[in-house]
């Protein structure tokens, strides 16, 4: 068994999309990281990897086995151990998770630069093992999990912002009032209120989705904050984001 000691982590909870799962440039100063004195390495297949980092599936009783136990969190002063919890990479990307007990990974983590490359030695020479995962269904995406291709490119602070948008689309598209969607998307499209008028609500709704969806811009900036406005618990979250601080002293 391979192992890594004094491992930096900045636990991101219950992300089952690997773009939520922020990389070290992107940690910040208000995160909550926390040092693994001593956690196992695995070199796996990619599949298994990609589910591990894009899903909540459970993760191969094989694997859990393997790792039952041999992973220590150290907090004041004090050696935890830890249930399941490992660091598993396909031999580019690197991922830490814990269980905290239970059978899949509830919290993941990316690793600061230095110690991804300890991990890249460590299997260097070495052969990826295959776990057989059951009951894997292929992921499917929607407004409130979007695809990786609709954050690609973006930073954490419009990641989030997207997302936040989203959420306030779906709440659109459930009260299904008419005048709202039409106010929104003329808000965001002015000058085509001429046809926005004679939209129903469905194509009013698909129209302004299909434009939203799609990358991250100024535009987009100004339109959340608007549709946020009143709306105590997003309006936090904006201001949260609005300076952000990164943390670059682990390298």
């Amino acid at each position: 068994m391979l192992y890594l000691h004094d491992v930096w982590v900045n636990w991101f909870e219950g992300e089952e999309n690997g773009y939520n799962i922020c990389s070290f440039h992107e940690w910040r100063t208000s995160d909550g990281i926390e040092i693994l004195d001593q956690v196992p390495v695995l070199y796996i297949d990619e599949k298994t990897f990609h589910t591990i980092e894009n899903d909540l599936h459970d993760i191969p009783k094989e694997m859990l086995e393997q790792i039952y136990k041999r992973a220590y969190i150290r907090k004041n002063q004090e050696r935890k151990v830890l249930e399941y919890a490992c660091i598993v990479t396909d031999g580019r990307s690197i991922l830490a998770f814990d269980t905290m007990g239970y059978q899949i990974p509830i919290k993941k983590s990316r690793l600061i630069p230095r110690q991804e490359r300890l991990v890249l030695e460590l299997i260097e020479g070495r052969e990826a093992k295959f776990y057989q995962s059951n009951n894997v269904v292929e992921k499917e995406f929607h407004i409130l999990s979007l695809s990786p291709e609709s954050m690609t490119g973006l930073t954490r602070r419009e990641r989030q912002l997207k997302q936040l948008l989203m959420m306030a689309l779906d709440q659109l598209q459930v009260s299904e009032c008419l005048e709202e969607i039409r106010y929104w998307l003329t808000e965001w499209q002015p000058e085509d209120y001429a046809s926005i008028k004679k939209m129903n609500f469905k194509e009013a709704w698909n129209h302004l989705y299909e434009d939203l969806v799609a990358g991250w811009s100024p535009k987009h900036e100004n339109f959340c904050h608007q549709i946020m406005k009143g709306q105590a618990f997003y309006e936090n979250i904006l201001e949260e984001e609005q300076n952000p601080k990164t943390t670059k002293s682990l390298k």
